[in-house]
């Protein structure tokens, strides 16, 4: 095949005029930190996926360790996650002086395994953190049942789920804490930032643990109306969005539906070409849900093949394709594998699936032309390399 000039990039954002024209109004007005435009950005947020309230944060790395701060999750505590997920997940359980317990994931979904939840189960648990990988969701209903009936909570990770659905739902409508990531490479973007979803209570103590457990927001004791006075009721942290990145993310959520749009008929187009071909498993959905595409992994069947994960994704590099791997199990990372004497083989069907995953590029700026090369260049690896 002939190799283009110009390099793929894996995830690039898709930032228009509005963006920039919303930001340049943010920087020519009195506020450009946390101000009127995120107050914006939480409320229209909120309406879109019908949560209860919504937070704005820096990352979701910070709404993940509210969502734990505010429930009193903290020493001695223990916190069931998957090993199928980036690190933030786990280093926030690390970062409240809880301990991690990791559940085997669905070989399909690489979802963390619902049947094998219960038995993880001690005293000392208070919390499943799920992680909706990929876009698809967790199976919720079987997650909530365990939950309710050993009283804990349940706390989502939905970095990769902005615009996914369970049985008719956006993720991020029900009670509990959900959060999002607007990382760059994500389906909506602030460059940096993270929403913390959640049941009105819940999100007001959350709000306050996100700006150094002030009783009060900046931008009310700086305005006309707001008084200068603050008292500290909690030692929070300093994790709040500001007025310049919800001014991006204002426009990418009314944007959002055309970027699925795009991702989906992307995946389409992937589905086609590969269905049927022996060397490659295909992503799936199962159950009732939409899934959200923020990834599209496929997963080599290496038996067929002459060259492992690693020279396939060289091959891709070599062709001037970015692609990536989702992700490196966390019990095979150096800090948690020599902390808690993990073993590689501790969670089997985590570490198969890991030798074999490659995420292929998925964003709204990918062009038909490009979506074709890319294509192209994972069937002229197979031909080159099949057994």
């Amino acid at each position: 095949m002939k190799i283009r000039d110009e390099f793929i990039s894996f995830s690039p954002p898709l930032i228009g005029d509005e963006e920039i024209n919303e930001v340049i109004d943010t920087l020519k007005s009195n506020w450009i930190t946390t101000g009127p435009k995120t107050k914006r950005f939480e409320k229209e947020f909120a309406n879109y996926f019908n949560a209860p309230c919504a937070l704005a944060l820096n990352s979701c790395t910070a709404s993940l360790h509210l969502a734990l701060a505010a429930n009193n999750i903290g020493e001695g505590d223990e916190v069931i996650t998957t090993p199928m997920t980036f690190s933030a997940t786990v280093n926030v359980i690390e970062h409240v002086g809880a301990t991690p317990v990791l559940v085997d994931i669905e070989p399909d979904t690489l979802n963390i395994d619902a049947k094998k939840i219960e038995a993880s189960i001690t005293k000392k648990t208070k919390a499943i953190m799920v992680v909706h990988y990929a876009g698809h969701p967790v199976d919720l209903d079987s997650v909530f049942e365990i939950a309710k009936q050993k009283k804990i909570e349940v706390i989502e990770d939905a970095a990769h789920a902005v615009s996914a659905k369970y049985k008719g739902k956006y993720i991020g409508s029900g009670d509990n804490p959900v959060a999002f990531s607007f990382y760059a490479t994500k389906n909506l973007t602030t460059a940096e930032g993270g929403m913390l979803t959640g049941n009105s209570d819940f999100i007001e103590k959350a709000r306050i643990l996100s700006l150094h457990g002030m009783n009060k927001d900046a931008w009310k004791r700086y305005d006309k109306a707001g008084s200068w006075y603050y008292e500290i009721v909690s030692p929070g942290f300093k994790y709040n969005m500001t007025d310049i990145q919800s001014s991006i993310g204002i426009w990418q959520l009314k944007k959002l539906s055309d970027f699925q749009k795009k991702r989906e008929k992307i995946v389409e187009a992937y589905n086609s070409a590969f269905k049927g071909v022996n060397e490659i498993e295909l992503p799936v959905k199962k159950g009732d849900i939409k899934h959200s595409w923020h990834l599209y992994v496929i997963k080599l069947n290496l038996d067929t093949l002459t060259i492992d994960r690693d020279i396939f994704i060289n091959e891709l590099t070599t062709r001037n394709i970015g692609a990536s791997v989702h992700f490196i199990p966390i019990h095979i990372h150096p800090y948690y594998k020599n902390k808690y004497k993990f073993k590689a083989e501790d969670f089997p069907v985590a570490l198969e699936n890991f030798k074999k995953i490659i995420s292929l590029p998925l964003n709204a700026a990918l062009t038909d032309n490009e979506v074709n090369y890319i294509i192209e260049a994972v069937l002229d690896i197979i031909q080159i390399y099949k057994k």
